[in-house]
């Protein structure tokens, strides 16, 4: 036969599931608390992440700003450069030329054309009755600029066809020329000039001989 369950051994199975029960509660609070941190934390770090977006957009908005404001002061600067190797070769081109048997008399500045397909400017046009000189001024002359001269050339009596019957040559005009594109200009049939002192000359040698351009047009 069993023995009889007492007061005492009920009180005591309640105080183990009380404590038991304390205990799991501690526990789910524990859990609680925990899963509330890592949503705080989880909060908080988005927030971090939110705010280093914005920052790292400010910082691109400002950078976009600043190489837009540096590349607008380079192109002014650039621009006045030019202006001032024009300045220099316009009043030496027509005495140029002449020492290299072509009669130019007289010049004109920025000849531009707005002619559909071949809309154009030119720095300087030295220019006689039959022939004349389309000048470029640089303030630094690439293989590009060359290229891109050479192909305004090509089209040139298209933009200015009332020079449709003169012999079109070419010439680049630089302060300073990278590395070898005296000689890639040469051998593109340009004339190329250069400061000198407080005036400007042309390098080409005597054995050079110009290329007339837009000949088939």
């Amino acid at each position: 036969m069993s023995d009889a369950v007492t007061i005492a051994d009920i009180y005591k199975l309640f105080e183990r599931t009380e404590a038991q029960f304390a205990e799991f509660q501690k526990e789910a609070d524990r859990r609680s608390a925990e899963a509330d941190r890592r949503s705080a934390e989880a909060d908080r770090r988005s927030a971090e992440a939110d705010r280093s977006r914005e920052e790292a957009n400010r910082t691109m908005e400002e950078l976009k700003k600043q190489v837009q404001e540096t590349t607008k002061a380079v192109n002014n600067l650039t621009t006045r450069w030019g202006r001032f190797v024009e300045e220099m070769v316009e009043p030496a081109v027509v005495r140029l030329f002449q020492e290299r048997g072509i009669d130019v008399t007289q010049t004109m500045s920025r000849l531009k054309s707005k002619r559909s397909g071949a809309a154009m400017e030119i720095d300087i046009v030295a220019v006689n009755g039959s022939e004349l000189v389309a000048v470029e001024c640089k303030s630094r002359l690439s293989r590009d600029d060359v290229d891109d001269f050479v192909s305004r050339l090509q089209r040139f009596k298209v933009a200015f066809p009332q020079f449709r019957e003169f012999r079109v040559y070419g010439a680049v005009a630089a302060i300073e020329i990278d590395q070898g594109i005296d000689v890639y200009a040469y051998r593109r049939g340009l004339f190329v000039i250069k400061q000198s002192g407080e005036t400007v000359k042309i390098i080409n040698d005597a054995q050079f001989q110009p290329l007339g351009f837009a000949e088939g047009v």
